[in-house]
C-alpha cells in the first residue's frame, strides 16, 4: 500500500485488511480535554473513518497548556470544545468525517454512541460520566477506553465487556465529592494527558481494525515524574453490581438528575429538558437588564447575582461559584424561568 497509510499498513498486525477495517470504522471521544485532544487527532491521523466528539464545555485560556488542538483564537472566540476540535481535525485530514456534539453526555446519548461507534474512548475529567460510560459499554457488549491523568500520573484500561472487568469491578462506587485529586485541584503535566491519550488511541486501533484479542488485558499505570510504570491485571468480579448482576444504576440515575456538580469547579450543570433550544440573540437582549453579556453561535456568557454562568443553546447553564444544585437550579429558574 503506498500512500498517506502506508507506513501503518505495513505494522502485520493492521496489514491493508485492518487499515481498510480503519478507514471504514466510526470511533467516539467523549470529552475533548487533554486526552480527547491526543487520541482523536491521532485517529485521524490513522485514517479512522468517523469521528463521533462530545464534550458540554468550552476552549478557556487555561486549556491551552495542554489541550494540543487547540488555539488562541479558540479561546478568544469562546468555542465549544468539540466544534473547535472538529474545525482542528478537518484541517488535519479534510476527508474526515466529524460530528461534533457540544452537549452533556446523557443516558440516551450514551446509548447511542456505543450503537454507532465500534469503540468509546473517555476524554473525561468526572467519574459521574465515567459510570455512565460503562453502563452503556456492558449494555450493548461494546468495548470501551477508560483514562485518566491528573499531576504527572497516568492510567488507562481498555474495558472489554464480557472479557474483563468493568469500571465498577475494580470500583465499585465513585469516589466521594471532593475527595479525589482533578486537574483543577492537583495541576497536571501536558504530557502525562497525552501519553494517556495516545495510548487510548493504541488501543482503539487494534479494535478498530479488527485485532481486539491484542489489546492489553492489564491496568496500567505511571509516572512521568519518577519515571515508573505499573500494570495490574484485575480479575473480573462475579458480584459486581453492572457486569454481574446487569444492573445499570447509573443509566437509571443520570436520566432523573437536573443538575451535576462539576469536579473541581465550583460549579453547577444544569440541565434543560430534552429537546430544547434557546434562542441566543432574543436572551442576549433580555439578559442585558440584568448585566454584561458575550455571545458567540453556541453559547452566552453573563453574571447572575454574582455567579459566572454559562449558557448553551441546548439550554444547559454552568453556575460557577457554587456547589450547590438548589443554589444553581433557583438561579436557572429566575434567570430563565425553566
Amino acid at each position: 500500500m503506498n500512500g498517506r497509510y502506508s507506513r501503518q499498513a505495513l505494522l502485520p498486525w493492521i496489514g491493508e485488511v485492518g487499515q481498510e477495517r480503519i478507514q471504514k470504522a466510526t470511533a467516539a471521544v467523549v470529552g475533548v480535554g487533554a486526552l480527547g485532544c491526543a487520541s482523536s487527532a491521532l485517529l485521524a491521523r490513522a485514517g479512522v473513518g468517523r469521528l463521533i466528539l462530545v464534550d458540554r464545555d468550552h476552549v478557556e485560556e487555561s486549556n491551552l497548556q495542554r489541550q494540543a488542538l487547540f488555539t488562541e483564537a479558540h479561546w478568544r472566540a469562546r468555542l465549544p470544545k468539540a466544534v473547535a476540535a472538529e474545525q482542528a481535525l478537518r484541517e488535519i485530514r479534510p476527508d474526515l468525517e466529524v460530528e461534533a456534539l457540544a452537549e452533556d453526555l446523557g443516558p440516551e446519548r450514551a446509548r447511542d454512541l456505543f450503537q454507532r461507534a465500534a469503540v468509546v474512548l473517555d476524554g473525561t475529567d468526572n467519574f459521574e460520566t465515567r459510570y455512565l460510560l460503562n453502563d452503556a459499554a456492558v449494555e450493548a457488549g461494546r468495548p470501551w477506553i477508560y483514562g485518566g491523568a491528573v499531576s504527572t500520573f497516568g492510567t488507562l484500561l481498555a474495558i472489554r465487556p464480557g472479557l474483563t472487568p468493568c469500571l465498577r469491578c475494580l470500583f465499585p462506587a465513585p469516589p466521594a465529592p471532593g475527595s479525589a485529586p482533578t486537574c483543577d485541584t492537583a495541576g497536571v503535566l501536558g504530557p502525562a494527558a497525552a501519553a494517556v491519550g495516545a495510548l487510548q488511541a493504541g488501543e482503539a486501533l487494534k479494535v478498530l481494525a479488527g485485532r481486539e484479542d491484542l489489546c492489553a488485558p492489564a491496568l496500567r499505570g505511571f509516572d512521568l515524574l519518577d519515571g515508573s510504570f505499573s500494570s495490574v491485571r484485575p480479575p473480573r468480579e462475579p458480584a459486581c453490581p453492572c457486569c454481574g448482576a446487569r444492573a445499570f444504576d447509573f443509566l437509571e440515575e443520570r436520566g432523573t438528575s437536573r443538575t451535576h456538580r462539576l469536579c473541581g469547579r465550583d460549579g453547577v450543570m444544569v440541565l434543560a429538558p430534552p429537546g430544547t433550544r434557546l434562542d441566543l440573540p432574543s436572551l442576549e437582549a433580555r439578559l442585558r437588564a440584568f448585566g454584561p453579556v458575550f455571545r458567540n453561535p453556541y453559547l452566552i456568557q453573563t453574571e447572575w447575582e454574582g455567579h459566572p454562568v454559562t449558557l448553551y443553546a441546548d439550554g444547559r447553564a454552568l453556575v460557577q461559584k457554587t456547589p450547590d444544585p438548589a443554589r444553581a437550579r433557583a438561579l436557572y429558574a429566575r434567570y430563565l424561568g425553566m
